[in-house]
């Protein structure tokens, strides 16, 4: 009920970063364990080392004085604000993210954390592909479940042929693995 509300105020033109906010905090975001564990390890790295870190060199650069002209202390507070809104980032992902292991099985159907082999049928090529969630590491042998191709893929079988438009094309996969 709430979700059709939103999309029935975008459509007029009256969406707002508060909608977005609240949309975000009812979104599961889902994650592989050792994405959880990067993400978590940054969080703590930030919490523990880095923002003491640089509260030390900012408190230090502002007892130097006149602090319109300090170098330091003006990087310090920039820097400091980066942390700070990236620990507020990864507090609030944390909060609605669900932590899915790949190696649970779930039958023979494309699923979030599979490990997928294709053959792109316009570039006659085979590519294997891992479907993780946006906050993992993405990089070229990792796509998003909510990337165009991650999306076309999920819940088919081996052998099914999938037709994905992106931005640039359409394309064409035959799921072999």
């Amino acid at each position: 009920r709430f979700l059709s509300y939103v999309i029935r105020t975008r459509e007029r033109g009256c969406f707002s970063m508060r909608h977005a906010f609240i949309i975000s905090l009812i979104m599961v975001q889902y994650i592989t364990p050792a994405g959880y564990q990067v993400l978590k390890g940054e969080f703590e790295q930030l919490k523990s080392v880095e923002r003491p870190k640089v509260v030390q060199e900012v408190s230090e650069a502002a007892a130097q004085g006149d602090r319109s002209e300090n170098a330091e202390y003006i990087y310090g507070k920039k820097r400091l604000r980066e942390i700070d809104g990236r620990l507020r980032f990864l507090s609030r992902n944390f909060e609605t993210m669900q932590v899915v292991d790949p190696k649970t099985p779930r039958g023979n159907k494309v699923f979030f954390g599979a490990t997928v082999t294709l053959f792109d049928e316009d570039h006659d090529t085979e590519i294997v592909y891992q479907l993780v969630g946006p906050l993992d590491k993405i990089d070229s042998t990792h796509i998003s479940y909510n990337s165009p191709i991650g999306q076309a893929l999920l819940g088919h079988s081996v052998d099914e042929e999938v037709a994905v438009k992106t931005p640039k094309e359409m394309r064409h996969f035959t799921i072999l693995d």
